[in-house]
Formats: structure tokens, C-alpha cells, sequence
């Protein structure tokens, strides 16, 4: 297939999302208003608001027909922590005092090299309760990081409906707000030598400074993984660019970091404006803070750009190992 072809028909695919949005924007809508409800209390780590977005998460994981992982009963990936150490999950009996946790992740297998991993992540807690402020103590964590989930979910429909030759795996971890647990957990029990890319999402509710069709990604100096989306994004308005705010250290802050240090070109996909956001881990970051058809913008380009990643045709350049 020449260039031409290829572009001509990494077009069709931007406009065919384009054209769906519509719907897209009510499933981003219905899926953001289920993980940001009060009744979720702000998803705090160890708070039965979080379960209950964990079955939620799991619910939403079934319809999309991921698998589990392998010798798993569910999409649950429990583990245990005591202070700031985590155990295995059959250490709990064996550690006093260590209330289990756990992240949901599924996959779907990829069809010639089912061997090799992408990962599409985001972190489903929150920072639960705050004072009081104007009656509103819950902080729902619309942007942080339900925009997020919402991506991972949508994304895994449509690797289900346009099957991956690399095995992609989908992630929500836990107790990112308190020291990115789930994520080290994850990163303890995947081998980092089989895994091709991470594409972790986080805060995608609102416009980059950059405009429409745009985001960042974190880190895009230490690997070609920006390259290589911008280029399957080509004949389209949408944009990746460099972190805007290198000096809020953004790639060492969210899960991405516990396997790019292991040296896997692991990356946070964001829009957050940082620098300026005043709704951030605020009782104020609700749905209707959102703009979703920016976010479904988002998720459609994430679609489309990590394509020749997924259908095992790129493989992005390492990151130096720290």
C-alpha cells in the first residue's frame, strides 16, 4: 500500500469517527455522569465509593467483551498494601493489617502477535470528601480522572470491533491520588520487555492551550511514540504536542511512570491546562465543567493515531531506563 493509500485511508477512518461522534458524545456523556455521581462519593482508595465504580468499570468491561487476565476469574486484579508496601493478593492473611485493592483490566488478543502489549490506561479513584465548600464537599473527579475511564471503556469497544493483531490491554488502576499503587502493582506483574507502548490517559475534559483537536503528550522527547501518532493522523485538524509544562514534571506524576522507568515508551495523553486549572481536586471538577465533544474528539484521534502501534506495524523506540 503506497502513502497516498495509507493517508487516503487513515482520512476515511478520522471522518467515519467524525461522523459518529454524535453517539459518541452521549456514551462519553452517560459513562462521565455514572463515575463523577455523588453517589460515588469521590472514589476515594478504600471507600465503598470506589467499589462502586469498580463494578461499574467491570460492568462496562463485559459489554465490550474483553477477556480477563489469564488464570482470573474476573477483571479484578487485587493486591494488598500496608503503610506504602504492597504484598500480592494471597498476603493478605499473611500481612496484619493489610483492605485489599484491586484494579480492573481486561484485554483482547491480538491476532499475529498476541505475545507483544499495548496498553490503553487511567486511574478510576479520586480524592473522596473535602470541606465543605458552598454545601458541595464531594470532589467528583470528572476530569481526574473519570475523562480518563471513559476513554480506556470507548477505546476497548473499538478495538473490539476492529480487532488488534498486538494484544491490547486495558487498565483502570487504583490509588493513583495516594502514590500511584495500582499502577506499580500492574507494573510488578507484566513482563515491561513485552510491552510495545502505554498510552495512559488522563484529564481530557477540557480544551489543551492549544485549542480544539489538540492534546500533549507527556515525555514526547524520550521516545518517537508522538511521532509515530502524529503521522497516522496525517490530512486531519488534530494535533499531539509536546508537554506544554515541563516544570510540573508530568511524566513522573500520573501511571505512565512506574513502566516508563522499567523502559517501556509509556506516555500520558492530557489536555489539562496545569498551570491554570483552579477546578483541580477541587469539589467544583464536575460533569458540568466538561466539554464532550472535546473529549470524544479525543478519544476518536487516540483511535485512529495508535493504529499502526496495535495493528503491530510501528514499535515505538524504548525509554532510557531509570
Amino acid at each position: 500500500m503506497t502513502r497516498k493509500i495509507i493517508a487516503a485511508a487513515l482520512m476515511l477512518s478520522a471522518s467515519l469517527g467524525a461522523s459518529a461522534q454524535q453517539a459518541d458524545v452521549k456514551e462519553v456523556s452517560r459513562i462521565i455522569s455514572a463515575l463523577a455521581a455523588d453517589s460515588m462519593m469521590g472514589r476515594m482508595t478504600f471507600s465503598p465509593g470506589i467499589e462502586k465504580a469498580s463494578v461499574f468499570i467491570e460492568a462496562e468491561f463485559a459489554a465490550s467483551g474483553l477477556e480477563k487476565l489469564p488464570g482470573a476469574s474476573s477483571y479484578r486484579q487485587p493486591f494488598a498494601m500496608k503503610g506504602r508496601t504492597i504484598y500480592p493478593a494471597d498476603s493478605l492473611t499473611l500481612v496484619p493489617g493489610a483492605k485489599s485493592l484491586h484494579n480492573v483490566v481486561g484485554l483482547i488478543r491480538g491476532r499475529s502477535k498476541p505475545d507483544e502489549y499495548v496498553i490503553f490506561s487511567g486511574h478510576y479513584d479520586h480524592i473522596g470528601v473535602l470541606k465543605s465548600v458552598a454545601e458541595d464537599s464531594i470532589a467528583n473527579g470528572a476530569d481526574d480522572d473519570a475523562s480518563g475511564i471513559t476513554a480506556v471503556i470507548l477505546l476497548s469497544r473499538y478495538f473490539k470491533q476492529h480487532p488488534p493483531e498486538r494484544t491490547v490491554i486495558f487498565a483502570a488502576f487504583t490509588a493513583e491520588e495516594i502514590g500511584g499503587f495500582g499502577s506499580r502493582y500492574f507494573s510488578r506483574e507484566v513482563n515491561p520487555d513485552q510491552v510495545v507502548a502505554m498510552f495512559n490517559i488522563e484529564m481530557i475534559g477540557k480544551e489543551s492551550k492549544f485549542g480544539r483537536n489538540s492534546a500533549f503528550i507527556t515525555g514526547f522527547e524520550r521516545s518517537d511514540f508522538g511521532p509515530i501518532l502524529q503521522r497516522n493522523l496525517e490530512g486531519s485538524k488534530f494535533q499531539f504536542h509536546p508537554d506544554p509544562y515541563p516544570e510540573q514534571q508530568l511524566f513522573y506524576r500520573s501511571d505512565n511512570a512506574m513502566l516508563a522507568k522499567l523502559g517501556v515508551p509509556a506516555h500520558t495523553i492530557s489536555t489539562t491546562q496545569i498551570d491554570k486549572d483552579k477546578l483541580y481536586h477541587s469539589v467544583d471538577d464536575e460533569i458540568e465543567s466538561l466539554d464532550m465533544q472535546n473529549i470524544a474528539d479525543i478519544i476518536n484521534a487516540i483511535a485512529v493515531s495508535s493504529g499502526t502501534i496495535v495493528g503491530g506495524k510501528d514499535t515505538p523506540t524504548r525509554v532510557t531506563k531509570e
